[in-house]
């Protein structure tokens, strides 16, 4: 069976970004892409160099994969559910390696090996399985303030969350907008001090479920609660917390990771705890922004390339990183 010298998991914004540089290397790449990322789902990205009027991250994805794909970059659609250590053997497109191969298991029994990994899984978001949500992600409604709140200027605002985590993120868009609700569709407890702080911020809360986004292409004008009661807005930001951070094949290896189950790496390198395994994008402990996981993907290919082709000890991941 062949042995790629690279294999990536994830074939998102990170995960593409090294796929392309280690191409340009000339190195034997695979990338395990799922399909089910945030950049799969995002129709818009707004802060970014180069695109003052938004882009979709499909159209990042599909750029990227057709770039990729001009140096060599093998791409396999599918789940990866397991990853293991094992002894070097050699193999086609590869070389032997004096500290063994990765096996990638993935969904339906099929295994990809390598030298080296790339784990740029991603973090899954928590968020309703309204019908029109999907049209609106990124144009009219969206996750990250840090990212989008500039749209929330002069717009009425929702905030459609549950507890302590979408009051938080209400307070977090005063600076651009006071022209909030907030929402709280799971009719979670907040803390009192965040109750205070709403109060003091002018922003009513409602604790109602959301039973309907009313939306037209994207463009959201409101919402349907429980109740029947319609609120009308122009913009919408969710705020609902426990995010699933998708570092279990990085636990599987061993790597150390943080209390939130991002994993450590090294700040420089990406490099995780456990030698030969490299980890990049909203996976890691960053500031979850695409620019960010596009310079962390590029990092961590220069420095798996360094570890193919220089034959030196890598520094790991600091303890406490």
């Amino acid at each position: 069976m062949r042995v790629y010298e690279c294999a990536i998991i994830g074939g998102g914004i990170a995960g593409l970004q090294a796929a392309i540089q280690l191409g340009r290397y000339r190195h034997t790449v695979v990338v395990v892409d799922a399909g089910d990322g945030r950049s799969s789902l995002c129709r818009g990205y707004h802060n970014l160099l180069g695109f003052p009027e938004g882009v979709s991250g499909e159209t990042l994805r599909r750029a990227g994969r057709e770039q990729a794909s001009r140096y060599g970059v093998t791409f396999i659609g599918g789940v990866a559910t397991a990853v293991r250590r094992e002894p070097a053997g050699g193999g086609t497109g590869g070389r032997p390696d004096g500290d063994g191969l990765f096996v990638v298991s993935l969904e339906g029994g099929a295994e990809v090996r390598a030298l080296r990994l790339l784990i740029a899984t991603g973090v899954k978001d928590r968020i309703p399985d309204w019908p029109e949500l999907k049209q609106c992600l990124g144009i009219t409604v969206f996750i990250c303030p840090d990212c989008d709140g500039w749209e929330t200027i002069g717009r009425r605002t929702l905030v459609l969350g549950a507890g302590d985590a979408g009051a938080e993120l209400a307070l977090e868009l005063t600076p651009w907008t006071r022209d909030i609700v907030y929402v709280n569709h799971e009719l979670k407890a907040l803390d009192p001090a965040a109750a205070v702080r709403l109060r003091e911020a002018g922003i009513p809360m409602i604790e109602t479920p959301v039973a309907k986004l009313l939306a037209d292409e994207g463009r959201l004008r409101g919402v349907r609660l429980a109740d029947g009661t319609e609120l009308q807005a122009e913009r919408a930001f969710l705020g609902f917390g426990g995010n699933e951070v998708r570092s279990s094949l990085a636990a599987m290896l061993g790597a150390r990771l943080a209390s939130s189950r991002h994993i450590e790496v090294d700040p420089r390198t990406k490099l995780t705890s456990v030698p030969h395994v490299w980890a990049a994008g909203d996976v890691t402990v960053h500031s979850e922004q695409t620019a960010i996981a596009m310079g962390d993907g590029l990092q961590a290919a220069i420095w798996m390339h360094k570890s193919l082709t220089l034959r030196e000890p890598l520094p790991l991941a600091p303890r406490g990183s």
